[in-house]
């Protein structure tokens, strides 16, 4: 499970910095601060999931959490919520290393 935590936060770390990529490359090219929203990215890569995904909410959850709660996640900058989602990943996968040292028993 830990190593399935770690690789999606690996993923999600990789997706954001090319959604920082990205964005810093429209930043320059229009000579002012661009910055993609998730729900943008997202629609753009995959209109089918994130159809499926509010759908989904709306029906089995609440549509006030698909109104209130991932409306406001998706307005979010891509980059920073995909690092918040890597973070979350690691720190559950994260391991502390033993009190005493490395080589006792």
């Amino acid at each position: 499970m830990r190593f399935f935590l770690r690789f999606l936060s690996a993923v999600a770390l990789v997706v954001a910095v090319m959604a920082g990529t990205i964005d810093a490359i429209q930043s320059i090219a229009a000579n002012e601060l661009v910055l993609t929203p998730l729900a943008v990215a997202w629609a753009s890569a995959s209109p089918e999931t994130i159809a499926y995904v509010a759908d989904t909410i709306m029906n089995r959850l609440h549509p006030h959490v698909w109104n209130y709660g991932a409306m406001w996640v998706l307005a979010q900058p891509a980059f920073a919520v995909l690092l918040a989602l890597s973070l979350f990943f690691w720190v559950i996968a994260y391991r502390r290393p033993p009190m005493a040292g490395r080589f006792t028993a």
